[in-house]
């Protein structure tokens, strides 16, 4: 069968068409980490963890100290949880501690990831500056840390 050159010209069209929308979508999906519409597990808070947040700081909107939430989120394979720790002065963040226990092999290479690169995200910023969405090159992981994130500040608030 012979192709008149419209149609071999249309073919290769078609052919780069679709090698730039794989790229793409490549680009979009570089991690095995995907999402998936299932709703994440409600998180859960604990009191804060310093004597000062009890007492107050630098009268801004959230209570000095130190606050621990967890969050959840879904993996392909699983349910993940991870544990949050900021303290918290003047309504700014001054430490974070990001510890998880993986279930699935991949997860634990991706939350050592977002450990190695979330301090250098939150450290020194405002408790409602922070929007993360991916952290070096873990984006489920942010979801749970959200999740504990929005708990904090509403334990924060008092």
């Amino acid at each position: 069968m012979q192709l008149t050159p419209m149609a071999r010209r249309g073919s290769a069209l078609v052919g780069i068409a679709g090698t730039l929308l794989l790229a793409g979508c490549a680009a979009e999906a570089s991690s095995a980490e995907t999402t998936k519409d299932t709703p994440a597990p409600q998180s859960t808070a604990s009191a804060p963890s310093t004597s000062s947040a009890s007492t107050g700081g630098g009268g801004g909107a959230y209570k000095d100290g130190t606050y621990t939430a967890e969050g959840s989120y879904q993996t392909p394979e699983t349910v993940e949880k991870i544990s949050v720790s900021l303290t918290i002065q003047d309504d700014t963040v001054t430490a974070v501690d990001v510890t998880g226990d993986p279930q699935a092999a991949e997860t634990k290479h991706y939350q050592a990831q977002f450990v190695g690169g979330i301090a250098a995200q939150v450290v020194g910023k405002k408790l409602d500056d922070i929007s993360v969405s991916r952290v070096s090159g873990s984006s489920l992981t942010s979801k749970g840390f959200t999740q504990a994130l929005d708990t904090i500040r509403t334990e924060a608030k008092g």
